[in-house]
């Protein structure tokens, strides 16, 4: 019982000194940044530039003049960025004596080219409505497949498309028929079938042997 008390009443006086010595550490760690930020060519300040300590939700923007203030611990990484200006970053030095720290920091304009813009004089009612009228509407996709399965674009592509492998099948064995029927004798001459006579005079006057 005695030994408990006697480690009871010797953490009261150690824990106490441990917490202030903490305590002392991290108040030596605090530092109360002071700074402006400026443009690197005309040494303007710059507002509302974003100061944020890097990996940390704390922050502070600078005023009209440019300057600002926040406080940081050593060691800290401070971000600075602006529309327009590339981001610069500036580090805290952990070895730094005392509590306060004044900085300058200097932003390089960050160029964007953008795309030019063509300022056109609005159009009279006559010029609208003739532009209007002579405009081409695409066509949707019912009016495409009207195109695609019209008579005359089936027929372009019967003619100039090659044969698929059931086109082929068929017409071999359409002449394997033929050669069949006339196997064993003289084939017969389509001089005198009046259907191939017939099938001539449609191809001249479509006008299939003319020189092309």
């Amino acid at each position: 019982m005695n030994k408990f008390l006697r480690l009871l009443s010797i953490s009261f006086f150690i824990i106490p000194i441990s917490a202030k010595a903490q305590f002392e550490s991290f108040k030596d760690s605090v530092v109360q940044l002071y700074g402006v930020v400026m443009t690197a060519d005309s040494l303007k300040g710059i507002p509302s530039v974003s100061v944020v300590v890097k990996g940390q939700n704390r922050g502070t923007i600078t005023n009209e003049q440019g300057v600002f203030s926040i406080v940081v611990l050593k060691g800290d990484q401070i971000e600075f960025t602006s529309i327009g200006y590339k981001p610069k970053v500036a580090s805290i030095p952990k070895n730094l004596e005392g509590n306060q720290q004044s900085i300058i920091q200097l932003m390089v304009q960050d160029t964007v080219y953008l795309p030019a813009t063509i300022i056109k004089r609005r159009p009279t009612r006559e010029q609208f409505e003739r532009d209007f009228a002579n405009a081409k509407v695409p066509d949707d996709n019912y009016e495409i497949a009207r195109k695609n399965t019209s008579a005359a674009t089936l027929a372009a592509m019967e003619k100039y498309l090659p044969k698929d492998g059931r086109e082929a099948g068929n017409n071999y064995l359409k002449q394997v028929a033929v050669k069949s029927y006339s196997a064993g004798q003289l084939p017969p001459q389509n001089i005198f079938n009046p259907f191939a006579w017939a099938e001539f005079i449609k191809a001249w006057k479509r006008g299939d042997y003319k020189r092309k």
